[in-house]
């Protein structure tokens, strides 16, 4: 079995935890993130994929980043190159990084409403194999706004996220 492999099934296992007992708290996720990390180590896997792959993270509007922080540290788990812009930062900052950085992945926290029309304009300038992953709570609130924004992809929760890597 391939390192790729025993690291897919490890992050499937932990999913599956998820999906059948509920998504743990923040502590009991990183914890558990440092659990599979000691184990990466030990057995001397990188990553889910054999190439490179790359994700820049920041937030629009949440001065705090927890979920934003736990994203991060499962990206990293998974095997991609993290590349955090920040809390709060400005459209032109993401997309001039994005440009600068060509991440596959731009996530993003987005917290509320009167983001839209910068999330918007961050969709509409990344580069064409950068996709948008969101989360946030305003995306339960209006369904809609990830389509009217053109993100790529919604994550309710660091759950959602993995099983977008798995899929990947």
């Amino acid at each position: 079995m391939t390192p790729h492999t025993l690291l897919r099934r490890r992050l499937e296992r932990l999913l599956k935890d998820w999906q059948t007992q509920g998504m743990p708290g923040r502590h009991s996720l990183h914890a558990q993130a440092r659990e599979v990390a000691a184990w990466k180590t030990a057995n001397a896997i990188a990553s889910l994929w054999a190439e490179a792959r790359r994700m820049a993270t920041a937030t629009l509007d949440d001065a705090w980043g927890h979920g934003l922080q736990t994203i991060e540290v499962y990206a990293a788990l998974a095997g991609l190159e993290v590349h955090s812009l920040g809390l709060q930062q400005p459209p032109e900052r993401i997309i001039a990084a994005c440009h600068r950085l060509r991440p596959q992945i731009l996530g993003l926290t987005v917290l509320q409403f009167d983001s839209e029309d910068n999330l918007a304009l961050i969709c509409r300038s990344l580069p064409a194999e950068t996709l948008t992953v969101v989360g946030g709570p305003i995306f339960r609130a209006d369904p809609e706004l990830a389509e009217r924004a053109g993100v790529g992809y919604v994550a309710r929760h660091v759950g959602d996220f993995l099983q977008y890597l798995l899929a990947w």
